[in-house]
């Protein structure tokens, strides 16, 4: 029997928390629907869900700082959370991103775009169909095994990272727009602003440590991934392809 995907539902409004948990359990997923802050820990805490649909305005604390809670800890840094909430501002949006939002879910919002978003952080999370390996300086990904390396020490990345490094590691010392990489990461019947592909370049950045400058802003054009950075190749050494094995 196929196992159906938990998802935990945090939202104090019992009739919206009812609407998404119906809708839920009509397409194929396992809802847990818990109202405030100190429940979703309980819960996170006895059975790890697949995903969390996590409203912004709680009782107690909020759900910015359950995300950026979570995110912290290595059970859950990489369990997918699509915030709810009816503020829409693009501060507002940056704010829950940067929180640790895989995505941002404005209210009022369809039931059918909720599962789409739904769907779309599992396949995000679903682990690399291509079991290559890549190579671009001493940066290394293994798909298949699911690691990265920079000389030689493990680097720990969130799905949506990883995803974006191995395209950006393929695609070495290329520029590519915004546009491109939510076509290439999201999928590009997912309707996600540009915006939040700056917060996972971010992200990324920081789980490269001192790798992080091989991805580089080209500004007004996009981001591109180089082995040439300070401290990388000596001055005047020519950048080397990336190397790709199946």
């Amino acid at each position: 029997m196929k196992k159906l995907p938990r998802v935990l539902v945090v939202e104090d409004e019992p009739a919206i928390a009812e609407l998404i948990a119906v809708n839920l359990r009509h397409n194929g997923f396992a809802p847990t629907v818990v109202f405030e802050g100190a429940a979703a820990r309980r819960e996170v805490d006895a059975v790890l869900p697949d995903v969390i649909l996590l409203d912004w305005m709680l009782p107690g604390e909020s759900g910015a700082s359950l995300a950026r809670s979570w995110r912290q800890h290595e059970r859950t840094k990489t369990v997918p959370i699509l915030m709810l909430t009816a503020r829409s501002d693009e501060a507002d949006k940056v704010q829950g991103l940067d929180a640790g939002a895989d995505d941002y879910i404005t209210k009022p919002f369809s039931t059918q775009e909720l599962l789409a978003r739904i769907r779309a952080v599992l396949r995000r999370r679903a682990p690399q169909t291509v079991n290559d390996s890549v190579e671009v300086g001493d940066l290394a990904l293994d798909a298949g095994t699911y690691r990265v390396t920079f000389h030689g020490n493990e680097l720990k990345l969130g799905p949506t990272e990883f995803k974006l490094l191995h395209y950006l590691m393929k695609h070495a010392e290329r520029v590519h727009t915004r546009g491109t990489l939510l076509d290439k990461i999201w999928g590009d019947h997912v309707f996600i602003e540009e915006r939040t592909v700056d917060v996972h370049v971010k992200r990324l950045r920081e789980s490269l440590g001192e790798a992080a400058p091989m991805v580089e802003t080209v500004r007004g054009a996009g981001y591109r991934l180089t082995a040439q950075f300070s401290g990388a190749p000596a001055k005047g050494a020519q950048s080397k392809p990336p190397v790709t094995t199946a």
